[in-house]
């Protein structure tokens, strides 16, 4: 079962440059968790804050009773071993083939045989579709499959927390669909806490339970998914619909000029919510809601069009 993150008032700035100040939301034990917000707003420094590689100004992280933004090295290294990470390239040791790669943590922190090990590995592996694969060098493969090994490697230590930087980037949507599929069916297997940073829209709408929006600086929304596809907020709406009109600019945040030339131009309605992706086993996971049931639950309209084809969407949402 996963963990639940706790994050309280988090501030952090490189020299004059805040990055993001007062950020407060929590992770739910067990559920996916995706993170949007346009280039440079400090989606992966928020990753590495909370894993403890990066130090933040003010707040707190609270994962099993221990604050990590002031813990000490040692308790942070033993809360890190509820961690897993895939980062945005995969991060694989060049020089070692795929299958030292994902046995490399199993061999630096635990005291497992090699047959253990190599039981544990060969699992991971068939788990994301490697089988076969494992002699083969980082730089043999493409980037899809450095992706799943890099999921591989960061599954073998059981983790209850797994952070996922941008896994669609540099794949086609092909890729990208059949790597949410595993995303999804890990989560529904492991019940792990998952976090994921993403620009794709698709996956931020069909993924997971929450979604969070950094913007300016400050996390302008963060909660269950049909709250942030409903929601009527100029930011939320310009995002969601990758449009020119609105509060974002090139550089993050629009000038007054330009914000002036944009008067009277109306934003347009935010899509149709979809159904959120089930796993391969066509049930619903522990931490999934029924089509509609929050919208219905706090007497939100979703946007016209919603839920489209699905059985178990409420009388009165779709």
């Amino acid at each position: 079962m996963g963990v639940e993150v706790r994050v309280e008032g988090l501030t952090k700035s490189f020299g004059s440059q805040l990055i993001w100040g007062d950020v407060s939301l929590t992770l739910p034990a067990g559920e996916i968790c995706v993170m949007l917000g346009p280039s440079g707003t400090g989606k992966s420094v928020f990753l590495k804050t909370l894993i403890g590689l990066i130090k933040p100004d003010r707040g707190h992280i609270h994962i099993e009773g221990v604050d990590i933004a002031t813990c000490s090295e040692r308790a942070l290294y033993e809360v890190r071993k509820l961690f897993g990470v895939l980062f945005q390239d995969g991060a694989m040791f060049g020089s070692m083939n795929l299958y030292d790669n994902v046995a490399f943590p199993l061999r630096e922190h635990t005291r497992k045989s090699e047959s253990e090990i190599r039981s544990v590995v060969m699992e991971k592996m068939e788990m994301v579709g490697l089988v076969g694969a494992e002699r083969k060098l980082p730089g043999e493969i493409s980037g899809g499959m450095r992706k799943r090994a890099g999921l591989a490697r960061a599954l073998v230590l059981e983790p209850q927390l797994l952070l996922v930087d941008e896994p669609d980037s540099g794949l086609d949507p092909v890729r990208t669909a059949f790597l949410n599929q595993l995303i999804i069916d890990l989560n529904e297997s492991t019940e792990a806490t998952f976090l994921i940073v993403t620009h794709d829209i698709n996956t931020a709408r069909t993924v997971p339970d929450n979604i969070g929006l950094l913007y300016h600086r400050h996390l302008a929304l963060f909660g269950p998914r049909e709250m942030l596809l409903s929601s009527e907020e100029p930011v939320v709406r310009q995002f969601l619909n990758a449009q020119r009109v609105g509060p974002i600019g090139m550089s993050e945040e629009k000038d007054a000029d330009e914000l002036a030339a944009e008067a009277g131009q109306e934003l347009p309605p935010l899509p149709p919510i979809p159904v959120q992706q089930l796993p391969t086993s066509g049930m619903l996971r522990p931490s999934q809601r029924p089509p509609g049931e929050w919208c219905l639950e706090n007497g939100v309209i979703p946007p016209p069009g919603s839920f489209a084809g699905s059985v178990a969407a409420p009388t009165g949402v779709a």
